[in-house]
């Protein structure tokens, strides 16, 4: 990829004073860093105006596309009335109005809130909440967590601990705790002959082995509803979470669902877990609260896990604490988001655009080298035969030449484009997809 001395500034700077995340910075000796400089509706602009479709949404946070007018206005008015203050024993209109607005899309269900800074954050907050729930109520050894096989739900140490994937977890096992794996009910690897539904339950039921044995030191079980992303956007059958839900009020083990990707219109519903018309106990929420504009994330729960640390002691209350919890600009934010939702009927729209980009593909999904091409709301994803270990590498850089951002997970190719993208955006992303498919044969 050819850049010009603006670009080479911008990008050797970089180089030399940022530790990328999730990188190997080494391989930018060949690997240009790409430098931005702007970003409007789907696409971004580097210094020389070249552009990038943004098939990602930016790691999955940029709902409707950048420089979204309403949300920049949302800031700009807050902005002039209040940046921060800390939320311990202070309070403002917008983390209230975001509270309540977020409590009424759960059906009241879920009435109180606590706010972190990011995706890691509200996990580690769950887990925490739940294991001092069991000790405020007098079950002490309920203390060990169960996660879905391939899971991904955070890096920070607590996060990790519940976390899946090898090539996060290996190097810092020695500073984790140990929790317990179960079979994912990714349909993928379901039997020959077996639905995805079938496959739901039969993975269901090694849960209901676990949790007889074991419920009386189990605190909570975590999942991603629907979706695993890092797992490579492993996809589900709804059952699964229906299953989940009652076997963890049968044997008095805490729901943990981990929204941080699937939340807010990304799996064709408002929250993933509304298509097994279930509740959870604990909802993990960030990325695209607030439309990719500012960190912020959210761990809503029920009365009774409140109720329990209500008390006159300051050790039974929940010590856990970010610095810009409940952030006036990040919660105006996420207020102008969920405006958005209402003002564009979003998830009606979705549906549409979902339909036009699956019929935009077919012929990528019939390429011979295109293995399980799958979608779930506005998520879709494949698998390439035959990739060699440096797969992902090259097809990123394939596509920045063909102007679009694309990031596979391994030999995963996934779409997470923006909502507002247009069909003329649609057909691009398609087409220029199988010729780098063609190119990298």
């Amino acid at each position: 990829m050819q850049t010009s001395t603006r670009n080479t500034v911008l990008l050797e700077r970089s180089r030399t004073a940022v530790w990328h995340p999730c990188t190997q910075m080494k391989q930018h000796e060949t690997l240009p860093i790409v430098p931005i400089a702007r970003a409007q509706g789907c696409w971004l602009y580097d210094c020389d105006g070249k552009r990038y479709l943004d098939a990602i949404s930016s790691w999955w946070v940029n709902l409707f596309g950048h420089a979204e007018p309403r949300i920049n206005a949302a800031i700009i008015d807050q902005l002039q009335r209040l940046e921060h203050v800390m939320l311990a024993g202070f309070t403002h209109e917008p983390v209230v109005a975001l509270s309540e607005r977020l409590s009424a899309l759960t059906g009241g269900a879920l009435g109180h809130c606590f706010y972190g800074s990011d995706g890691a954050s509200a996990t580690e907050i769950a887990l925490k909440m739940s294991f001092h729930f069991w000790r405020n109520t007098g079950r002490p050894d309920k203390t060990e967590f169960i996660s879905i096989a391939g899971s991904y739900h955070g890096e920070t140490l607590g996060a990790l601990s519940v976390t899946d994937v090898a090539l996060f977890k290996d190097t810092y096992a020695p500073l984790l705790r140990h929790s317990t794996q179960v079979p994912s009910p990714d349909w993928r690897q379901a039997a020959a002959g077996v639905s995805a539904h079938d496959h739901a339950l039969q993975c269901a039921q090694v849960l209901e082995l676990h949790l007889e044995q074991h419920h009386a030191r189990t605190a909570a079980l975590i999942v991603e509803p629907l979706v695993q992303g890092a797992a490579g956007m492993a996809m589900y059958d709804a059952e699964y979470l229906r299953q989940a839900r009652a076997l963890c009020d049968r044997y008095g083990v805490h729901l943990i669902v981990d929204e941080i990707m699937t939340g807010f219109g990304r799996t064709g519903t408002f929250f993933a877990h509304e298509q097994a018309d279930i509740k959870p106990d604990f909802l993990c929420l960030s990325k695209g609260i607030t439309g990719g504009y500012l960190p912020l994330s959210v761990v809503m729960t029920r009365d009774n896990i409140y109720q329990a640390f209500y008390d006159e002691s300051v050790t039974r209350g929940f010590l856990h604490s970010h610095s810009y919890t409940g952030n006036a600009l990040a919660c105006r934010a996420a207020l102008a988001t969920l405006d958005i939702f209402k003002q564009d009927d979003v998830i009606a729209a979705n549906r549409g655009k979902a339909q036009r980009m699956t019929a935009a593909t077919k012929k990528l999904a019939a390429h011979p080298r295109v293995r399980h091409f799958r979608s779930t709301g506005m998520i879709w994803a494949f698998e390439v035969d035959s990739a060699g270990p440096a797969f992902s590498r090259h097809f990123f850089e394939a596509a920045l030449a063909h102007e679009l951002l694309l990031r596979p997970i391994s030999n995963t190719v996934y779409f997470m484009p923006p909502y507002s993208i247009n069909d003329a955006e649609i057909e691009l992303l398609a087409t220029r997809t199988l010729a780098i498919l063609e190119k990298i044969s």
